[in-house]
């Protein structure tokens, strides 16, 4: 029987976060075979301090779906390590060029452009390995594998920060900016859902409420990202403020100006946690993520 998400969304993610941090460590222990630069490149972003939000949701997700979230583990680690890697690829030189992540230099900037490349493609690899030695039964490993492998791929996530790359300094409407982070963002928040929904062999009914809800958390998310780089503390966020607007990047104020994207958020917030309600109960977590996003600073 999943336990009841009682406590406050702060409460329960300092619980599972340690958790999660627990997990990744033993993951990342590599032992022989793999060169000690590479393992530590990879630890040093993959155990890099973190909000952890997509391993939480396959967590919510299997316990909203009735399910202990201990049996979520290896799925949770495993979304946590492709969006670490993308991470990893995304700071790099030939994309946002970013040298500061989660409060430390990021990958490239620390162990070089090569190894950074090369720690991010080990922890795709990873990812896929631990769903199909680690979820059970076979069959349910195997639908992790694929819907994981389309979220990260050329059509979503992988296909989402191309068409963002693409739109610098681009002119376009929120629809294109939406479409875009429907993709680059909400792809791996979406699939972190349906990874814990599936473990707990959750109905169609079930994922689609869990879809719906992903979908909406991650546009919000997005946009309360947009905003915190206007206005966000570097500290606090762990990451350089204020370098989507220099280097003309598309974002959600500099289309809809920062009142309308503020309210944006507010709606989309509503609507996710309407999307969950037929959890009743178990969707207490969810909903109190959902909120959470609308007041982090970080």
């Amino acid at each position: 029987m999943a336990q009841q998400i009682t406590m406050t969304f702060s409460q329960y993610g300092q619980e599972v976060r340690g958790q999660i941090d627990e997990a990744l460590r033993r993951y990342a222990d590599y032992g022989e075979g793999c060169p000690k630069r590479l393992a530590e490149a990879i630890r040093h972003s993959l155990l890099a301090p973190g909000k952890r939000l997509r391993p939480i949701l396959v967590l919510m997700a299997c316990e909203a779906c009735g399910c202990d979230r201990e049996r979520a583990m290896p799925a949770a680690c495993a979304v946590e390590m492709v969006h670490t890697y993308s991470l990893i690829h995304d700071d790099l030189p030939a994309m946002d060029d970013d040298d500061l992540r989660r409060g430390r230099p990021s990958c490239h900037a620390k162990f070089g452009e090569a190894t950074a490349i090369l720690a991010g493609d080990a922890l795709l690899a990873q990812s896929f390995e631990i769903i199909a030695r680690n979820v059970k039964p076979p069959d349910v490993a195997a639908r992790c594998c694929a819907e994981l492998g389309q979220a990260a791929g050329a059509t979503q996530l992988v296909g989402g920060q191309a068409d963002d790359l693409a739109a610098q300094f681009s002119t376009g409407g929120v629809s294109e900016l939406q479409y875009i982070h429907a993709r680059k963002t909400g792809a791996l928040i979406c699939v972190s859902l349906r990874l814990g929904g599936l473990i707990a062999q959750a109905s169609d009914e079930q994922l689609a409420a869990l879809n719906s809800y992903g979908l909406k958390v991650g546009l919000a998310f997005q946009i309360t990202d947009d905003l915190l780089d206007l206005k966000g503390d570097e500290q606090s966020m762990g990451k350089r403020i204020g370098k989507d607007s220099d280097r003309g990047k598309l974002t959600f104020p500099s289309v809809l100006g920062v009142d309308e994207s503020k309210q944006q958020a507010d709606q989309l917030i509503d609507e996710a946690c309407l999307a969950v309600a037929c959890f009743g109960e178990r969707a207490s977590g969810l909903e109190a993520l959902a909120r959470f996003i609308l007041e982090r600073n970080q």
